[in-house]
């Protein structure tokens, strides 16, 4: 096995750069936690918060009005009398004014997109039309023959769909033009785009992907997969030069991490971390706009990382290398997951994306290598073939704490929750879908839809089931989750799955506590107790004291990371 010296593994992406800071989880023999934090400073808090509503999440203090922070941490946690007794005319104070405080969000399934955000077209939009003029601006300012790419699309969401290859061939026959779904699965292109790609109605779809066609076997522009590499290795594309690359990938990571930071959120995991992902993180830092701690499950550069010594926990308190990332089927909010009965109306199971065998090498690979291993699984079908992986893996190399991941464990049944706990494994599911995706669950069914994003089902069997957006598939906004997990109803108040409720106060928990878990985190962050990160939100109103349908309207006063303010109404 190859060994990488320091200069070649700096090159990856920058995570060794200041390798004093590195900490180093242990993930050995006993079981994979946070590392003990050193004794708290006897000096004064830095910041107290008082006047607070404060749902601490800690069992043995449920509630409290006050807390101390003293170097990023709490310190101290109480009534406003004991945490104003510690405090010294140095002492910055922080007034509640009788708002709720909790611990702050963790979003644990999350691809960070700012640059798409700030650089090609946004293609959230409510009608074709919409779609076409957008993309006639960028064809404006983009060289003849070049690519020109939106994001963000909804398929689901047009007043006057579909989209369609001939759509799009109604912007430019001369430059290729892909237009991405925000579930990530699914594309749609034009006439030029096949045209450079050479693919045809006659070119059969590969194993792993497909090109759709209409009644009359022609091609309609949609792609789903890994059929999308074939259409996107044609043609030419905008170039940049490294330092360019490196100061949109900066400036992106320092816009997203904003955005979050305003929704309440402290801690992200990153699910595709590259080379140039974990140098944005650092650039972001180095420049002081990194404002969420990250935990990054890594796609592109695993082998390097490997290979170098790293494995899971390497890191600091704010970007932490997390576990492995590969994709074994399609998508929820696509309807490409492979499942074991077809789509409602039609004899399409969905799309798997990797071979038992391949899960097996990869799931290997990662546990034999101290590595969390997090695999995409939306469909039962794919579900069973990874927990075939989890449990073979645990067998041929017990280990008494792995928490290797399931990405998006959205249909399950009785058997497969079974298995997910026998195994100690953590699901991701979907905590925004059910109240931003509604129209598409009628495609799979009044009985799916009762074993979909089954939070409900988790926490009954004993799982420590975190929270995770997905975005840009979903939504980031963790009371928008809270509201969708409670209520089980999407934007026009339809109920999808009604089974799956479950409380404010679970929702809660999944939203910090467990989020903890999912990264062997717990002992640092995701309560309001002294030794934890200073990490809290400040809410307007209480979820427990507003209309359920209304959480995701409450307003975030503040946010608060490591006891900085990120974010302030």
């Amino acid at each position: 096995m190859r060994k990488y010296s320091r200069g070649e593994f700096l090159g990856l992406g920058a995570i060794l750069a200041g390798a004093a800071t590195l900490a180093k989880l242990p993930f050995g023999k006993a079981a994979a936690q946070a590392p003990r934090l050193a004794p708290l400073p006897p000096e004064s808090p830095d910041l107290i918060l008082v006047n607070g509503r404060v749902l601490t999440q800690d069992a043995a203090l449920p509630r409290a009005q006050a807390f101390a922070v003293k170097a990023g941490r709490f310190s101290a946690v109480g009534t406003n009398a004991e945490i104003r007794n510690l405090a010294t005319s140095a002492t910055r104070v922080m007034d509640a004014a009788n708002m709720t405080v909790l611990p702050g969000f963790m979003d644990c399934h999350c691809h960070p997109s700012g640059v798409n955000e700030l650089y090609e077209v946004n293609a959230n939009l409510r009608s074709v039309r919409e779609i076409q003029e957008a993309l006639r601006k960028k064809l404006a300012t983009t060289q003849p023959g070049f690519w020109i790419n939106g994001y963000m699309f909804d398929d689901t969401k047009l007043s006057d769909g579909p989209l369609t290859r001939a759509a799009l061939d109604a912007v430019s026959t001369n430059h290729p033009i892909g237009v991405h779904h925000r579930g990530g699965h699914t594309s749609w292109y034009n006439s030029k785009a096949f045209e450079l790609a050479n693919v045809t109605k006659a070119t059969p779809d590969p194993s792993d992907g497909r090109f759709f066609r209409d009644a009359n076997g022609e091609l309609t522009g949609r792609v789903a997969e890994l059929a999308r590499g074939v259409v996107n290795r044609g043609g030419q594309r905008e170039r940049h030069t490294p330092e360019q690359q490196r100061e949109r990938a900066r400036q992106g990571m320092m816009h997203i991490s904003k955005l979050f930071a305003a929704t309440g959120l402290t801690t992200v995991h990153d699910a595709g971390a590259g080379a140039g992902t974990i140098r944005a993180y650092e650039d972001a830092r180095a420049a002081g706009e990194l404002r969420h701690r990250a935990y990054m499950m890594i796609r592109g550069a695993y082998e390097q990382l490997r290979d170098a010594g790293v494995y899971t926990g390497f890191g600091d308190e704010w970007i932490r290398v997390g576990g492995r990332k590969v994709t074994a089927d399609g998508s929820a909010s696509e309807r490409t997951m492979r499942m074991s009965t077809p789509y409602v109306g039609t004899n399409d199971y969905g799309i798997a994306t990797m071979t038992q065998e391949q899960i097996h090498e990869a799931v290997d690979d990662a546990h034999r290598n101290n590595w969390q291993i997090g695999v995409h699984a939306n469909g039962d079908v794919t579900i069973d073939m990874t927990l075939n992986a989890f449990e073979r893996a645990l067998k041929q190399w017990p280990h008494p704490d792995r928490r290797h991941r399931i990405e998006h464990c959205t249909l399950v049944n009785p058997d497969l929750v079974r298995r997910i706990k026998a195994t100690g494994s953590i699901p991701t599911p979907f905590w925004t879908y059910v109240y931003y995706h509604g129209e598409k669950w009628a495609e799979y069914g009044e009985e799916k839809t009762r074993n979909m994003f089954p939070h409900r089902s988790f926490l009954d069997a004993g799982i420590t089931v975190p929270g995770a957006s997905d975005y840009g598939p979903g939504p980031f906004e963790p009371l928008m989750a809270i509201q969708s997990m409670v209520t089980r109803a999407d934007y026009k108040g339809r109920v999808w799955g009604a089974n799956q409720k479950v409380t404010v106060d679970e929702a809660i928990r999944i939203a910090t506590v467990n989020g903890a878990y999912a990264s062997y985190e717990e002992k640092t962050k995701g309560k309001i107790m002294a030794g934890m990160l200073a990490d809290f939100v400040i809410l307007e109103k209480d979820p427990h004291d507003v209309p359920p349908e209304t959480i995701k309207d409450i307003r975030v006063a503040r946010t608060v990371a490591g006891g900085r303010t990120t974010y302030e109404a």
